[in-house]
């Protein structure tokens, strides 16, 4: 806990606003105490890093279980770091992991904490916002706490002197989503469907992404099978507009 709030206000934090001085916009939207989801797009292995200092509160993610299994020294830093930084493991390789990795969440927010979710699952592989998985809908359902959409934006800046560029990051926080209405509707796939896509949507107004209604995970496993560019998978992939909106999740957790 201690060096959380070590590498947020002494270590780390200054210096990543210093050197890239995130604007914030909207940050008054998440709450100051008790639990709620952060739901973001993730375009960049340095969201996590960005979108926590941007609030006061701390923000605890999942992450998958390989940070924090290695062996000697580097495996020693890189457990305690991720530990640090709140992160909580989460084994993805397992049959059940989807499941584990709801029940996980759930927990962290009936203990009061703010979570920060990822609905995409993964990194976009070009660029633009895809399809969320229905976790984020079933979490809220369950515990009632509300949703904060979240956009990452990135652009990138000149430095004057030195002729450097260097990313230039706007951290988004949209007006909090209560989904009350579907109270004691959990484990229904189409109000989890209905409320997942609610909430890309939101993310989607406030990045100005294109949105992609496939699965980025499914897209990246074509593009690495077949070395296709994700424009290519995408075409193939996406189903036409008018049968999009009736498609169901692959799975509770999908």
């Amino acid at each position: 806990m201690l060096f959380y709030w070590f590498l947020k206000f002494v270590a780390l934090g200054p210096v990543v606003k210093l050197v890239f001085r995130p604007h914030l916009e909207g940050v008054e939207h998440v709450p100051a105490r008790g639990a709620a989801i952060l739901a973001s797009n993730h375009l960049s292995a340095a969201d996590w890093v960005f979108m926590p200092l941007s609030v006061r509160r701390r923000v605890t993610f999942l992450a998958k279980a390989e940070y924090f299994t290695g062996s000697g020294l580097k495996g020693f830093l890189q457990r305690a770091f991720f530990t640090g930084a709140g992160q909580v493991p989460i084994d993805r390789t397992s049959a059940s992991a989807a499941e584990d990795a709801i029940q996980t969440g759930l927990r962290l927010l009936r203990e009061g904490r703010l979570l920060g979710i990822y609905p995409e699952g993964t990194r976009s592989p070009d660029g633009r916002l895809y399809r969320g998985k229905t976790g984020v809908a079933r979490m809220t359902l369950e515990t009632g706490v509300p949703v904060v959409p979240v956009a990452m934006v990135y652009r990138r800046r000149r430095l004057p002197l030195v002729g450097w560029n260097l990313p230039a990051v706007t951290v988004r926080f949209g007006e909090s989503l209560d989904f009350s209405r579907y109270e004691g509707l959990a484990g229904d796939r189409f109000v989890e469907r209905s409320i997942t896509d609610e909430i890309m949507y939101e993310i989607m107004t406030l990045s100005g992404q294109e949105y992609v209604d496939v699965y980025g995970a499914r897209v990246k496993k074509s593009m690495d099978a077949t070395g296709a560019s994700a424009s290519d998978v995408v075409s193939r992939l996406q189903p036409p507009a008018d049968e999009a909106a009736d498609r169901a999740p692959e799975s509770l957790a999908g």
